[in-house]
């Protein structure tokens, strides 16, 4: 972007300071609502005047991004918020799940029913038989 605006305003500036020096006669200013003249180069009138209507162009649009500007603020605001918020449920979450981790080296650890325990417990007439052999 630097360059293009480069690329872009070093003609339109050199064509202004050449026109601006090449007119460089003595002309009197007269400001209309007043009666006040002035008696000015033309050359220093021309660059004072781009100069001026720089500025005001770029206090214009500075304000025309004002209601940007206040929405990023919030944002950023909001953004803040929520990052705290999220870094305190990101602790309770790990607070959570050590308790989780307790609790389950709390609770015994029940042995698996193999294939044999589970047909003793369907068919406990077949294990007397065994015995009784």
């Amino acid at each position: 972007m630097f360059f293009f605006k480069i690329l872009l305003g070093l003609p339109l500036i050199v064509v202004l300071l050449v026109f601006a020096f090449v007119n460089n006669d003595m002309t009197v200013f007269s400001l209309w609502p007043t009666n006040i003249e002035i008696t000015v180069s033309q050359s220093v009138m021309i660059i004072a005047l781009y100069s001026l209507g720089y500025i005001a162009g770029w206090f214009f649009t500075w304000l025309s991004y004002s209601p940007i500007r206040r929405a990023l603020r919030s944002q950023k605001r909001q953004n803040r918020k929520i990052t705290k918020e999220q870094e305190k449920l990101t602790k309770e979450v790990e607070g959570l799940r050590g308790n989780i981790d307790e609790l389950k080296a709390s609770v015994p650890v029940e042995e698996k029913n193999g294939l044999l325990k589970r047909f003793k417990l369907f068919h406990p007439k077949s294990q007397e038989t065994k015995e009784s052999l």
